[in-house]
Order: C-alpha cells, then structure tokens, then sequence
C-alpha cells in the first residue's frame, strides 16, 4: 500500500527552513518536478517549498495542461491532487500509466480513507500525503521516490552489464604507449566534449567498449549513467523492449510498465556494442529516436522525450552490410558522423607486455594464485604472435598460465611461424573457436560471449566447418 504520511494541523512551514536529509540531497538537486494542483495556494507552497531544491518544477493547474506538459518534457516526479475540477487525479494517472508515462506520482488528498488509497495503488502512485501537510514531508516523499528509483535503474543497468557485457575491462581507458593507441586516445580527448555520435570500429576484443567509456569519462556527462547495451546478447523478440521500455499488457509477461535501457542512460552515454546485429525492423525505429531525440515505449501511446549521448560500436562492415540490405543505408549514414577505429593487438607493438603485466596482476589477485613470471623469450613469443582475439585472447592465455604456473609451451606462436604460409588467420581463429567452444562444454552462448561476437556468427561458422 502507498505510504500514508501522518497529518498535520499546519498547511505551510513559513518560518521552518526547507530541508532534506543529506543522503537525498543531491538527487533532489538533478530533479524535474511537476505539481498539478487546482489550488493556486497550494501551487505557490510547492513552489516555494521545492523550487530552490530541485532543477526544474513546472505546474499545471488541471489535468488537461499536465497531459500537454507530460507530452512536451520528462519528469522525474509527479506531485498530483486528487480531488480537482473535472476529472480526479487517480483516474487521470491510471490514463497516464497506460499511455507510457513511467515516473513516480505523488499524491495529495485531504480525505484519508482505505479506499483511496487502493484506487492510489492500483494506479501506479508511489506515495500519499494527507493534506495539510509540512513541507519536510513533502521533501522527503520526493527524495525517497527519486532514491528508490535511482536504485531500481543501478540494479537494472548493472544486471544488463552482467549479462551482456565482457569481463576483459581493464580499466576506463586504453592501455599502451604505441603511436597507434596515443592517436586513438588523442581522438578520444578531442571529440568526448562534442554531443557528436561517434561509431567505434575494429576486431572483437580490441578495447571498444573501453574506448566509449573513455569518450563518457571525458565528457561533461560523465556524472550521468553510461548503459552499454550489446546488441547480439538480446533475443530479438525482446531487444525493442529492453530498448524503449514497455507498458503494462503490452505483450505476453508484460505484468508491469518499465522503463528501457534508453530512458536508464537518460542524460548520460548509451554504448550500442555490435550495432550490425540489430534487428532490421528495430533499425528504423532507433533513427526516428536518433532524429527526433524521443522514445515510444512498447504499446505506448505517447513518446518520451530522451537526452543521450550515443556512442556505436562494430566489428563487422557497415558498409558491405548496407549493400546486402542487411542494415539501412540511412541508419549507417546516420551514426557514422565521427568513426574511431581500435587496431588489432598485433599492431601495437610492446603494448602487448603492459597488458600481459597488468593483466597477469589482476588474474592473480582475482584467482589468488602467485604471478607467473615472463622472462625473455615468453616477451618475444608475446610479441611475434598475432593474436587474432586480441586483447580477450591474451587474458585466456594469462589465466592459463596462471592455472599451469607456467606460461604454456603453445599458445599459437608455433602454429603461425613454424608450420609454414599454409596455416592462415582462418585457420587460426577455427581453432581458438573451437578450443573457447571445448573449454564451456559446447556451451554456444557462453563461447559467444567470452568471445565477444555473436551466437549467430558461431552458429554460421560451425556449419561451415562442420562441427
């Protein structure tokens, strides 16, 4: 049942310093706020009360002027009085939950009975105040929802991560002193304070994801969420409204509204790792979001307006996909504005030791096992090798280490400089693919995901090589 707030006798604190506690604070300080209330009385205490607290509060003094504000802007909270000329509030907000509208609702009523507060509950209100109220009340029913809010997008964003994401990170920004990775960086650092889209290109496992944590880290929205979203690690049934979000019934299972990964990331960076793999259909509705900046949940009838950062990333040829029609032309056209591509491990020179150290530090640490120790002719084995899965490939080969307590006796450079010109880059990626394959079981989505492509690119090339 919603939160029913003690009553008080006095309707306004004129002489009582406005306040909240210190933990809510700064949460209360990003916020947008919109009062509908039919009392100009009470507009003006709210004003008053929240306006130096929050970013941005708007009012409205009938629902049919809230309904235009809510199709206009995003709100982080609705404070909403129940009994106003024409339609009430609970029922204006049941019609607002069903069109898309996502943010918790306040309400206000002078009449505390049971039934209230279950028509309260049913329609989506997050919290009840009983009028008069004080103003730290009211302080505090916003904080707690913004607080509670905020916890329910970190779980759900870092749920996402885990699911979809690489445990190769090594850190916020890419390792090594190469020319190559100093020119990357040097790009890096001139286009993160621009709202530019930037599309990274390059091999799996050649720090992508990295890079676009550099560009959010450099930005002036490094103090907003970073989402990063891979596209091949979603079902397709289910990637739009992971995406944009859905409404309650909108499909089988859609047992409540949520919001999508798009409105997580809101004022900060949305990452769209392998870009290539997303759906034809979906492709053309993530440029209407890209033109228009607004979101259309699943089985809304309204569009919301987003504020995001879009960084791309691919290791696949856009441009050969467009040609086969597997990818809109103008898409394509559309977040290639700036293009970053990331070189293979095997062209950054002694980049490969500092990686090969660092990473041999974190492993051991996270495997309590002691460091293994790389003498000489391990660092020129290092160097020679070509690495076709990058910097995935070499944390494999750590681990391994780690695990022998030596480095191994074989971890390709044999295979590519002693066999002869023969042995090819295909014939080299077929056998770490299926060594990744063997060593999960045969356990397709997880070699995929340790492997950073997609189960339909394993699935293609087992067919081919008949396995």
């Amino acid at each position: 049942m919603p939160r029913v707030a003690e009553k008080q006798v006095e309707p306004e604190d004129r002489n009582r310093e406005h306040s909240v506690g210190p933990e809510f604070g700064p949460w209360l300080a990003k916020a947008s706020i919109l009062v509908v209330d039919d009392e100009p009385g009470m507009r003006n205490f709210l004003l008053r009360t929240l306006g130096p607290q929050c970013k941005r509060l708007e009012t409205a003094s009938n629902t049919e002027e809230a309904t235009a504000k809510l199709d206009e802007n995003h709100f982080d909270v609705l404070i909403l009085d129940n009994i106003m000329s024409g339609k009430n509030g609970v029922e204006w907000l049941a019609e607002q939950r069903s069109v898309g509208f996502f943010a918790d609702a306040i309400l206000m009523t002078a009449y505390a009975d049971l039934e209230t507060a279950i028509q309260a509950l049913r329609a989506g209100a997050a919290d009840f105040v009983l009028k008069p109220f004080r103003s730290n009340q009211i302080l505090n029913a916003v904080a707690r929802c913004l607080d509670r809010v905020r916890l329910q997008r970190e779980n759900y964003v870092l749920r996402h991560q885990l699911e979809s994401t690489s445990d190769v990170r090594l850190s916020d920004r890419l390792i090594g002193e190469s020319k190559v990775v100093r020119q990357v960086r040097d790009t890096i650092a001139r286009v993160a304070p621009l709202p530019t889209t930037v599309l990274i290109t390059g091999q799996s496992g050649t720090g992508k994801e990295i890079a676009a944590r550099s560009l959010h880290a450099l930005s002036d929205r490094n103090d907003k969420p970073f989402v990063p979203v891979n596209c091949a690690a979603i079902p397709p049934e289910m990637i739009e409204s992971e995406l944009f979000g859905h409404v309650k019934g909108a499909f089988t299972g859609a047992q409540a509204s949520r919001d999508g990964l798009l409105l997580h990331a809101r004022g900060g960076t949305l990452f769209l790792d392998e870009i290539g793999e997303l759906p034809h259909a979906l492709q053309g509705k993530l440029l209407r979001v890209l033109e228009d900046k607004r979101v259309r949940p699943v089985g809304a009838e309204r569009e919301v307006p987003v504020d995001v950062r879009f960084v791309f990333a691919t290791n696949a040829d856009l441009g050969e996909q467009v040609s086969d029609g597997r990818f809109r032309a103008e898409l394509y056209f559309r977040i290639n504005v700036m293009q970053l591509h990331l070189p293979p491990l095997k062209d950054r020179g002694d980049d490969v030791h500092e990686l090969a150290e660092l990473l041999m530090r974190r492993l051991s640490q996270q495997l309590g096992m002691p460091p293994v120790e790389m003498c000489e002719r391990t660092k020129e084995r290092l160097s020679h090798y070509d690495w076709p899965g990058n910097v995935r490939e070499l944390r494999n080969v750590i681990e391994r280490s780690l695990i022998l307590g030596r480095f191994p006796d074989q971890f390709g450079t044999e295979a590519t400089s002693n066999r002869g010109p023969e042995i090819s880059l295909a014939s080299v990626e077929r056998r770490h693919i299926l060594a990744v394959l063997q060593s999960v079981g045969g356990n397709r989505e997880e070699a995929a995901r340790q492997l950073g492509i997609s189960r339909k690119t394993i699935d293609r090339k087992c067919a081919t090589w008949n396995a």
